[in-house]
């Protein structure tokens, strides 16, 4: 059995969830595992899920309401012990400057771009991959 690769999704928007799902697809990258994904629309929900573990890489709508990806990203970087790197879902451009304050480990535009989310998702998951190693 091929290892699996856990990717949260937090979006209050369903059709978000969908294009980060339909953008990765089955794995994101012919040399990292397969994905499964655990999906959040509130924050209370990723703080309940990063609690269980077992969270390979975290994909935040930094468009969500009420509390958007940039500052539950600051917030986790903050509470959880060995937090998983965050890829930040980024309204404009020229929001990476607060992408960086939150202190996500990568940034990609909205709506996502199949071709630049799938390699900035399978550059955390290598990253994971060779932290925990």
């Amino acid at each position: 059995m091929q290892p699996t690769a856990t990717v949260l999704v937090y979006s209050d928007d369903s059709n978000t969830r969908e294009q980060v799902r339909l953008a990765t697809g089955r794995r994101p990258a012919p040399d990292v595992p397969q994905v499964e994904f655990l999906e959040c629309a509130t924050p209370a929900a990723v703080l309940r899920e990063l609690d269980r573990g077992g969270i390979d890489v975290c994909v935040l709508d930094g468009e969500a309401v009420p509390m958007g990806g940039m500052g539950v990203c600051r917030q986790i970087k903050d509470e959880v012990f060995r937090c998983p790197p965050v890829l930040l879902l980024i309204g404009r451009p020229q929001d990476a400057w607060l992408a960086t304050w939150s202190r996500a480990d990568a940034a990609v535009t909205l709506p996502v771009d199949p071709v630049e989310f799938a390699a900035s998702l399978a550059a955390l998951l290598r990253q994971k991959r060779l932290v925990s190693a």
